[in-house]
């Protein structure tokens, strides 16, 4: 590493030095090359294009370039925005929930070269303005980087249409040098990955950190009922002390366990954290969480709201009372406990009973093509371009519009998310609406592809059953990831 770049490390991120597979990959970037990683959330796998974005220059000495980061999550992206500008990083973002007027504003100090980082949702490829304040900057773009990677392949556990075009996108901003980033992903995401961008494994080789970690005790108990659930949690709780999740799928599920483990548990502290409170509340949880002290004794329960972009090293057991939906899913949520290398505990909660919960999740998360086309037709038609009045809506607008029901139906929310996902609506500015972008494209929509896919998420469930019932976690993990076993990487 230059005298320069380890100056930036000090000075920009106040870092004495990198830890060695993060150092392969930066340099092979500094290089000009492109790299696959996997590594898991919280082991510095932003560093590994934060840093080259402020060491490299711009193209053809025209000027000092910017680095484009892009990511499907709205909330992960201002974080990591707010945290490098606190370091003095000329960070921005730009996406949906911003006014127009900001968003214009933004586009106009990008095109004069003002920001060091600019990161974007992958749906913002297909805004002309966007695209034209990129070929503005000065020295042009960079550094691609792709966060959340997996989401540009079928095979992974979040498909996002829109990354399916960041290959072609890179080829006309002058394909600049890409680092592709995710927590989980398997041989075959990988290959989707390389594939998508036009790279092979040649030009981008995988740097993977070791997904064996001893510090972690890895468990599945068969439990019967929820008193046999609370009787682990319990134990588990008494035993490790000190600050631990507990998953639920449900968040009724959630909020009555939180009922019998305050009266079981009254000397600890309980938290819960779940989609459906309101944005204060979420704040104040997650900085109670995230400034407890060992010898607070905090239990979270919570579903999978929480969790991405959590950076506390000292948790010290991480429970699912009910099972996530993938593998890959237990594996990051399970990757967060022990990050101070300290024993930690990580116990799956299993009960058949549960398995009918993700079934239905996975019903409701692969609606058919006539409700999809049912709904974005309402949107369109209530809250398009050209209707009077307030042109943003919730779920629960749409929900009594086309089912004539507050709640209690789950197949609105995963329609919303999915039409999200294919450009036809977009976040607004307030918390939980969103806005019509386009009309939906009808050649986007095949029962064929949508029953693909729900024969991926049921197989993918399977696997995560293989895995309770494996005699070797370890192993099954290993094999269902087939990533290296040191941190040395391949590439």
């Amino acid at each position: 590493m230059s005298a320069s770049v380890q100056s930036i490390l000090e000075s920009r991120f106040g870092f004495p030095s990198l830890r060695p597979l993060q150092q392969r990959i930066i340099d092979r970037v500094m290089s000009s090359k492109d790299a696959l990683v996997v590594m898991p959330t919280g082991s510095g796998k932003s560093l590994c294009y934060q840093l080259p974005a402020l060491s490299l220059s711009g193209r053809d000495g025209t000027g000092p370039g910017v680095a484009l980061v892009f990511s499907p999550l709205i909330a992960l992206m201002e974080d990591q925005v707010a945290a490098l500008r606190k370091k003095g990083i000329r960070a921005q973002y730009i996406n949906s929930t911003l006014s127009r007027t900001e968003r214009d504003r933004r586009y106009q100090q990008l095109a004069e070269g003002e920001f060091e980082l600019i990161y974007a949702t992958p749906e913002r490829m297909e805004k002309p303005p966007f695209v034209e304040a990129l070929d503005r900057v000065p020295g042009g773009v960079k550094l691609l980087a792709v966060d959340e990677a997996h989401c540009i392949s079928k095979w992974g556990h979040d498909l996002r249409p829109a990354y399916q075009r960041v290959g072609e996108f890179r080829r006309l901003i002058g394909s600049p040098p890409t680092v592709a980033l995710t927590a989980t992903a398997t041989l075959r995401v990988r290959e989707d990955i390389r594939a998508t961008l036009g790279l092979p494994e040649s030009e981008m080789p995988l740097f993977a950190s070791d997904i064996d970690r001893p510090n972690l005790t890895i468990r599945v108990h068969e439990c019967w009922d929820d008193a046999d659930k609370d009787r682990r949690i319990v134990r588990t709780a008494t035993e490790m002390g000190g600050t631990g999740i507990v998953y639920f799928a449900l968040i009724k599920d959630l909020e009555r366990a939180a009922d019998r483990l305050r009266r079981k548990m009254p000397d600890r502290r309980i938290e819960i954290y779940h989609g459906q409170l309101d944005p204060h509340r979420k704040k104040r949880v997650y900085d109670r969480f995230i400034d407890a002290g060992s010898d607070d004794n905090l239990l979270l329960l919570a579903t999978n709201a929480f969790g991405m972009g959590v950076d506390k090293p000292d948790i010290r057991f991480i429970l699912h009372a009910q099972i996530p939906g993938s593998v890959e899913a237990y594996y990051q949520e399970i990757g967060r406990a022990g990050r101070d290398g300290l024993p930690s505990r990580c116990e799956l909660l299993y009960c058949q009973d549960d398995l009918s919960i993700q079934q239905n999740f996975i019903e409701w998360a692969n609606p058919s093509a006539d409700l999809l086309a049912q709904v974005a037709s309402t949107i369109e038609t209530r809250f398009g371009e050209n209707v009077p009045g307030d042109s943003t809506f919730t779920e629960d607008d749409i929900r009594l519009l086309v089912l004539g029901k507050g709640r209690g139906d789950g197949r609105i929310g995963y329609a919303l998310t999915t039409l999200e996902k294919l450009g036809v609506i977009e976040p607004a500015p307030f918390v939980g609406h969103f806005r019509f972008a386009r009309p939906l494209d009808d050649r986007s929509l095949s029962a064929d592809e949508i029953n693909s896919k729900k024969q991926r998420d049921l197989t993918r469930l399977l696997d995560l059953v293989r895995l309770t019932r494996s005699e070797g976690i370890r192993a099954f993990i290993r094999d269902y990831f087939d990533l290296p076993t040191d941190e040395s990487g391949t590439g």
